[in-house]
């Protein structure tokens, strides 16, 4: 959410990053709202003033004697509070429908994101390490996984529907392996980390910036007044919802979840295998800082780092872009995809994402902090996913595999795999 001042002193600016966007915002409607509203709010405050001034003089005039001019004060007095009682509904209104309106304004982009209208128009920031060139017909990761007995698609989808899967044996150690070699990178780095929520109330939602435009992504379970992450962002940004805190250092917070997407407006997109599906799991970073630019930026590239680092632990050839507008969210002021290798989709294919949101997500949940003259203000919020899986199985099959129709394990997640440094057919 940004200030209703800036809003009104910024029209044009915030229209044209709608647009670029790809989003409606009733920008005529909230600042029409917004007049009227404050139209109201003046009326109201000069009823209150002028009632507050009659209870003054009321019991001076008892005083005194003039009961006659004290009543018909009190018969005024009974006058303006009928009028404030009639307006108060409507300023009440008002205030809610531009409330309403506000939640649909976008954040501002950072002067670097690059303009484009999809993904197509992202920019290249650098790439990492080079694909693999197989001296033999490689497979793709479902070919893979059902040969080394890992993965289930067929009873998946028979259980629960498309997009559902199982993962057997060491598919599932693999896929618990990745999440934990996050989980220890990012204590080692700071970071506090967290089982937090997946059930949530709809102001967790809307304060974290998720609702009202990802509603249709979201699973809802109406009898409980709940709905289900998509994220564990939105329970970590939470987590100081309302509160002043202590950003003298950076606040560092992460978690592993599963989570849960509808994929509404997929079909057809990314159907095979595990790229698109509707429950996974993530190790999300979420940071509050100073409301200062240059240390947002900084902690952006720290998290897009963090996603990197883990990338070279496990061995994958990647690249960072810079997302263009018509590919953004409407609450990110900036952001980093990084994409990692997918032979079979000889392409590179997202796995992370990276995130500053500024202050429009604090502003949304309340989140302050005192600057050093003391002063209240919203922090900058950043968020990172250092690993999603299953999807990062995609590439780590497909890259690690032999001509034997083995996997290689790197290294880093031998640990996690009891010792295993390969993965072959019959065990």
């Amino acid at each position: 959410m940004l200030d209703i001042r800036f809003i009104r002193e910024n029209k044009e600016l915030l229209q044209l990053t709608a647009e670029r966007k790809r989003l409606a915002v009733p920008l005529d409607d909230l600042l029409r709202t917004d007049e009227e509203r404050k139209r109201l709010l003046a009326e109201a405050e000069a009823l209150r003033h002028e009632r507050n001034r009659l209870s003054e003089q009321i019991p001076l005039l008892m005083r005194a004697g003039s009961r006659e001019e004290a009543d018909a004060l009190k018969m005024e007095s009974k006058r303006v509070g009928e009028m404030l009682a009639a307006l108060e509904p409507q300023l009440e209104k008002l205030e809610s429908r531009c409330k309403e309106l506000m939640l649909l304004v976008p954040n501002i982009v950072s002067p670097d994101t690059p303009i484009g209208a999809s993904d197509a128009d992202n920019v290249e920031v650098k790439r990492v390490g080079t694909p693999p060139g197989f001296d033999f017909e490689a497979r793709d990761h479902i070919a893979l996984g059902e040969s080394l007995g890992l993965i289930d698609i067929a009873r998946g989808v028979k259980v629960a529907g498309s997009r559902n899967y199982y993962l057997l044996g060491a598919g599932l150690h693999l896929h618990r392996a990745v999440q934990q070699l996050a989980v220890d990178l990012l204590a080692k780095k700071g970071f506090t980390v967290m089982e937090v929520p997946l059930l949530v109330r709809e102001e967790t939602l809307v304060g974290a910036g998720f609702f009202p435009g990802g509603r249709d992504q979201t699973f809802e379970l109406p009898a409980d007044d709940k709905w289900l992450v998509g994220t564990s962002e939105a329970s970590l940004a939470s987590y100081y919802a309302g509160e002043i805190v202590d950003v003298s250092q950076p606040i560092r917070l992460a978690a592993v979840s599963n989570c849960f997407r509808r994929e509404i407006g997929s079909a057809g997109r990314d159907v095979h295998g595990l790229y698109r599906v509707h429950q996974f799991a993530k190790v999300e970073q979420v940071i509050l800082c100073r409301g200062e630019a240059d240390e947002s930026e900084q902690m952006l590239q720290d998290i897009t780092q963090n996603a990197e680092e883990l990338l070279g632990l496990l061995e994958l050839p990647y690249r960072v872009v810079a997302v263009c507008t018509g590919d953004m969210g409407q609450k990110n002021y900036k952001q980093f995809d990084i994409e990692t290798w997918m032979p079979s989709r000889g392409s590179y294919g997202e796995t992370h994402s990276s995130s500053n949101v500024h202050d429009f997500q604090a502003r949304r949940l309340g989140i302050r902090y005192r600057d050093a003259d003391g002063k209240l203000r919203f922090c900058h919020t950043l968020n990172n996913t250092a690993v999603a899986s299953p999807r990062i199985l995609i590439p780590l099959l497909e890259n690690h595999q032999r001509e034997d129709g083995s996997i290689h394990i790197p290294p880093a997640l031998r640990p996690y795999m009891y010792g295993m440094d390969s993965i072959r057919p019959g065990g």
